[in-house]
C-alpha cells in the first residue's frame, strides 16, 4: 500500500535538491572570470608569482575559467589588503595574493593596516629568496666581505620602511654599508627599474623577480650578485639558497665582514622577520565568507598544478625551488608568517624610528 509524503518531507526533499543544485553550480566556474589581485605593480615578483600560477590554475578550475591578474598598487600594499578586507561572501571568482610586504605591515602595527589575515581563507602558500646585487662599480670591489663597500654611498629605491624592504635595509646596516634610501616605491619591479636606469646602485629582488629581471643585467655585466637572504633547513639554520646555490648567503657574508655579528639582538630579529618574510612569502586567498566548498575547490586545484609531472621544472625557472603548500599546509604557513617574537618586534620598531623616523604604537 502506498502512503503519501508529507509537506514536510517534501519540502525537506526540495530544499535539499536545491541545495545540492547550488553547490553542483559552485563547484563550476564555466564562462566565468577569476580576478586574482596583487596589491603591488606589474613589475615586481609578486607579479611574476601569480602570472605564472594563473594559466596553470585555469587548466585545472572546473569550467576552466579565465584567469586575469588584476594589480592594485599602494600604500606598499596596504591599499589593496585593505580593499581585500571589505570583500565577503567569495564565489571563487576573487582570489588574492599578499607577500612579506602585506605581512610586515600587520606584524608591526602600521597603522595604515586596517585588514585581518585570520579572516582570510588561505588556500595556497609557496616560498621564495631574495637576492641582493651592485652595480659594476661596486661589484669589483666586492670580495664576499663587505669590508671594501663601507666607503661607498649607495642609493636604494624602497617600499616603505615597515615593508619586505626592512630585510636587506637591516642586513645592510648590519654590514656596516652606508644606504641611502629613496622611499615610497609601489614595488620591487620598480626599484628594479631605478637600478637600471643608474638612479640606484644597490637593489634587491624576490627570487622570481631576479630570474625575470635582474639575471639579464648580472649576465651582462651591469650588475653583481652580492647575496642571497638563503634558506632554512629542517632545523631551522640558514643554509644556501636552493635556487642560487652558487651564491653566499647574507649569514656567509656577515661573518666575514668585521663588526657583523651573527648572534645578538640585531641578528634574532633579522633572522625572526627573514623567517616571516621568505619561507611561506606569497600566499593566496579566498575572501571572508567563502563556502568550505570552493576553498577545497582551489586546495584541489593548486594540488593538481602540484602534482603536474613537469611542476618542479618549469616552476625552477620561473619563480625558483621553493615548497608549495595547500591546505593545512597553507594554514601552517600562514600561521608562521605573522608570528615574530616579541624582543624582535621591538628590536624592529626602535631600530625603524632611530633609522627611518618611523614610530609604530
Amino acid at each position: 500500500m502506498k502512503t503519501k509524503k508529507s509537506w514536510a518531507s517534501v519540502l525537506v526533499a526540495s530544499v535539499f535538491a536545491f541545495g545540492s543544485s547550488l553547490s553542483a553550480q559552485a563547484a563550476d566556474l564555466s564562462g566565468k572570470t577569476v580576478e586574482w589581485v596583487i596589491p603591488f605593480s606589474e613589475t615586481g615578483g609578486s607579479a611574476k608569482w601569480a602570472n605564472f600560477f594563473a594559466p596553470l590554475l585555469s587548466e585545472e578550475l572546473p569550467g576552466n575559467p579565465a584567469v586575469v591578474v588584476k594589480f592594485m598598487p599602494g600604500a606598499g600594499s596596504t591599499k589593496g589588503a585593505n580593499w581585500f578586507q571589505e570583500q565577503s561572501d567569495g564565489d571563487g571568482t576573487l582570489i588574492f595574493g599578499s607577500s612579506g610586504s602585506t605581512q610586515f605591515p600587520y606584524l608591526l602595527g602600521d597603522p595604515r593596516v586596517r585588514y585581518e589575515y585570520k579572516d582570510w581563507n588561505p588556500v595556497m602558500a609557496s616560498g621564495t629568496g631574495g637576492v641582493a646585487y651592485l652595480n659594476a662599480e661596486a661589484g669589483t670591489k666586492f670580495d664576499g666581505s663587505a669590508n671594501n663597500l663601507k666607503d661607498m654611498t649607495f642609493i636604494y629605491g624602497n617600499q616603505g620602511a615597515t615593508r619586505l624592504d626592512l630585510v636587506p635595509a637591516l642586513a645592510w646596516e648590519m654590514l656596516g654599508i652606508n644606504v641611502e634610501h629613496v622611499m615610497g616605491i609601489k614595488g620591487r619591479g620598480d626599484g628594479r627599474k631605478m637600478f637600471e636606469s643608474g638612479e640606484a646602485t644597490i637593489d634587491y629582488q624576490t627570487s622570481s623577480g631576479y630570474l625575470s629581471g635582474s639575471a639579464e643585467m648580472v649576465e651582462s655585466g651591469k650588475a653583481v650578485p652580492m647575496m642571497t637572504w638563503g634558506s632554512l633547513d629542517e632545523s631551522g639554520n640558514i643554509v644556501r639558497d636552493p635556487t642560487f646555490p652558487d651564491m653566499p648567503t647574507f649569514k656567509e657574508v656577515c661573518e666575514k665582514t668585521d663588526g657583523c655579528e651573527t648572534s645578538g639582538e640585531a641578528w634574532d630579529a633579522w633572522k625572526a622577520f627573514f623567517v616571516a618574510g621568505f619561507p611561506s612569502q606569497k600566499l593566496a586567498f579566498l575572501p571572508a565568507g567563502t563556502s568550505q566548498e570552493i576553498i577545497d575547490m582551489y586546495v584541489k586545484a593548486f594540488d593538481a598544478i602540484k602534482a603536474r609531472p613537469d611542476f618542479a621544472e618549469i616552476s625552477a625557472k620561473r619563480i625558483g625551488k621553493y615548497p608549495m603548500f595547500t591546505g593545512a599546509g597553507a594554514e601552517s604557513a600562514l600561521a608562521s608568517a605573522i608570528t615574530v617574537p616579541d624582543p624582535a618586534k621591538q628590536y624592529v620598531t626602535g631600530w625603524l624610528k632611530d633609522e627611518f623616523g618611523v614610530e609604530l604604537k
